[in-house]
């Protein structure tokens, strides 16, 4: 029986869900930063945690520059 990578119980065929190559119970896939529940392949990964695609990930992992974030925006 495969166990949940996020609260490492046994997850069961009537309540898993796959995502990033394994599998999870529904209310344990969410954004590692925050908390928002995940659906299937409808969100990014990173070092193989979860991510909801925006804020989280762009913010966390996106390009940096003008605009984003960046240092770049703030050099005179």
């Amino acid at each position: 029986m495969p166990k949940c990578p996020k609260c490492n119980k046994e997850v069961y065929f009537a309540e898993k869900v796959q995502s990033l190559g394994k599998d999870w119970h529904r209310p344990c896939l969410k954004c590692e930063k925050c908390g928002k529940t995940l659906s299937s392949g409808g969100h990014a990964e990173h070092e193989g945690k979860p991510y909801c695609n925006k804020p989280c990930y762009a913010a966390m992992f996106g390009p940096g520059g003008f605009g984003r974030g960046g240092t770049e925006s703030h050099k005179y």
